[in-house]
């Protein structure tokens, strides 16, 4: 009888998601124990307070009697006619109800996109630092993530020179984030249309992950990259409902194509999409009714970015503290629910980011997650979720600038 060990598929030997990583498995611990953790390593607005609206959660409901069985594979009508008129709305051109997936939220659709584009050692451009789902269903796929960096000094925005240098013939894609996790960066049109010219020189597909719009701060304005590309260009934008209308465990998002000359060129793609989608027979058919009535009905997140809005005040003070801390800084973010400051390494020495969380974790009982683990070069970086009552923040930022007075690797 063999009694070798069970051992994971190879194709998983380079894929890696630390927002819910070890550390976590530390926290749990803990909390089996009867100790409280302050979990700032998801952004998951139910457990802070932040429910979605109620009117929406009276569609769902009343929606359940003929929610019970299978719908196309693409999704409900009525929903992606809400989320066509969406992009309508946003001025992302050419966007038909077919030309809409919704999904068991962007992460499916996110894999399902690179799955049914990559074969193996096509390369994919990924910001760095990224959100990691993208680098690892980029792997999965048998694809190669290719990280450009980002500058802290420019707001978070790409650098331009650096994708230039790592497109090669191999390229098959770029990845935008924007509004960006975890920096909070909003890149203003021009860097956009800088990154649309790259991807059009070499004939890039654009994925434009737009998840955080509506979460934008201090009169920022976002614009759709769809909205601002040719008709030659495919651009495949991603949002949901998770973040704006925090229904984060409705897993409802959705994925649009964009580009009328390019869908011609991609049919054979679009097959590929569509493979891919009735595979899995369709998303959750409850969550789809949440839709329509969240595109089209009051926008209560302006409520919570706009002065007087908890987001606003909760990334006001958050951004405060941590530049406070003695060899810390951080950009102020535009959108989006984090913070992602730099531990200046003249300071701390960092040599493994990993270790500093897990010795907060168990010092301070507070949840950060590692700035390598969003596929930052170097381990001088935290992401902290800015979802809890200032209250609550101006606590955990105190006990973090303690940890830190007196932490040296």
């Amino acid at each position: 009888m063999d009694t070798a060990s069970l051992r994971k598929s190879h194709k998983l030997e380079n894929v890696c998601y630390d927002i819910r990583g070890p550390v976590l498995d530390h926290a749990k611990r803990l909390e089996e124990e009867g100790q409280r953790i302050l979990k700032l390593n998801i952004g998951n607005p139910a457990p802070f307070g932040f429910e979605a609206p109620e009117e929406i959660l009276q569609d769902v409901m009343r929606n359940l009697p003929t929610a019970q069985g299978y719908c196309d594979s693409k999704g409900l009508y009525s929903a992606r006619k809400a989320i066509m008129q969406e992009c309508q709305r946003k001025g992302i051109p050419g966007v038909g109800v077919e030309d809409v997936f919704v999904g068991n939220g962007v992460s499916e659709l996110i894999t399902i996109s690179l799955q049914a584009l990559l074969n193996d050692g096509d390369e994919v451009l990924i910001p760095a630092p990224d959100y990691p789902l993208w680098t690892a269903a980029t792997n999965l796929s048998g694809g190669r993530a290719v990280h450009y960096l980002c500058d802290e000094q420019a707001d978070w925005a790409p650098d331009l020179d650096d994708i230039r240098k790592k497109v090669t013939e191999h390229t098959r894609a770029i990845v935008i984030i924007n509004p960006n996790n975890p920096t909070g960066a909003v890149y203003p049109p021009e860097v956009v249309r800088e990154l649309l010219a790259i991807a059009h020189e070499h004939n890039l597909v654009v994925f434009s992950d737009e998840i955080y719009d509506k979460i934008l701060y201090d009169g920022i304005e976002h614009v759709s990259t769809g909205s601002l590309a040719g008709d030659d260009q495919l651009v495949v934008t991603m949002n949901g409902l998770s973040k704006s209308y925090r229904c984060a465990g409705f897993r409802s998002g959705w994925m649009t194509l964009s580009g009328s000359i390019a869908k011609q060129r991609a049919q054979d793609y679009i097959q590929g999409l569509n493979m891919l989608a009735s595979m899995r027979l369709c998303a959750n058919v409850p969550a789809q009714h949440a839709i329509q009535t969240a595109l089209g009905g009051y926008q209560s997140i302006n409520d919570l970015v706009l002065p007087g809005g908890r987001l606003l005040a909760q990334r006001d003070i958050t951004h405060e503290k941590l530049n406070a801390i003695p060899g810390v800084s951080c950009t102020k973010a535009k959108g989006a629910l984090y913070a992602f400051p730099r531990l200046d390494p003249k300071v701390f020495n960092i040599q493994d980011d990993q270790q500093l969380v897990l010795d907060l974790l168990l010092q301070e009982k507070i949840l950060l997650v590692q700035g390598t683990a969003f596929n930052w070069p170097e381990p001088d970086h935290v992401r902290i979720v800015t979802l809890p009552w200032a209250e609550q923040l101006d606590d955990a930022l105190d006990r973090f600038a303690r940890f830190l007075s007196r932490y040296r690797q």
